[in-house]
């Protein structure tokens, strides 16, 4: 089951030029099927409200071909700036999201994902279990994150601060070069 919702018209304020489109992307078999609230895409909404809107939430199941189709959907005819994913990163069999987003990636951005681990490893040492990468496919930021509220949380409150620096360089709305058409 692919949900999907456009955010666009949740903001309770309108998206000014500055704004970067983000995406939000659960991968989650119970989640798909109804059986889990997904918590996570809250979190993750909340949090990165400062950078611009959600215009696109997605939820499927952990499916590696499945969650590669959506997030190429999302950084080529949606044209998002960030796709947050959640989900789907520690080591089950059914945990695919970094395969996924390895298939669909031009170039990896392993910095976030490093002080991501890093940083979750001073709490617990369960971090090191992730296998979140990140990275960039055209000018979409692509980034993993845990399944967790609560690692999502921790996750973003340690990269958030470098991701309006990075979104403005990809993008070109930084003085950098390469803009978005």
């Amino acid at each position: 089951m692919l949900e999907k919702h456009n955010w666009k018209n949740d903001n309770a304020v309108t998206a000014k030029d500055s704004d970067f489109r983000l995406a939000i992307l659960t991968a989650s078999d119970k989640g798909s099927r109804g059986e889990r609230e997904d918590e996570s895409a809250r979190v993750i909404r909340e949090l990165v409200f400062p950078l611009g809107p959600v215009v696109s939430y997605s939820l499927v199941p952990d499916e590696k071909e499945i969650i590669s189709r959506e997030l190429i959907r999302l950084a080529d005819e949606v044209a998002v700036d960030l796709i947050l994913t959640t989900g789907g990163t520690g080591l089950s069999a059914r945990d695919v999201t970094p395969e996924a987003t390895l298939a669909v990636v031009d170039r990896l951005a392993p910095g976030f994902t490093e002080v991501m681990r890093a940083q979750g490893f001073e709490k617990t040492p369960h971090a090191l279990l992730s296998r979140a990468v990140a990275g960039v496919r055209g000018q979409t930021l692509i980034i993993n994150l845990p399944g967790s509220p609560r690692g999502v949380k921790e996750n973003l409150d340690v990269i958030l601060p470098a991701l309006p620096h990075g979104l403005e360089i990809l993008t070109g709305r930084g003085g950098e070069c390469g803009s978005r058409p």
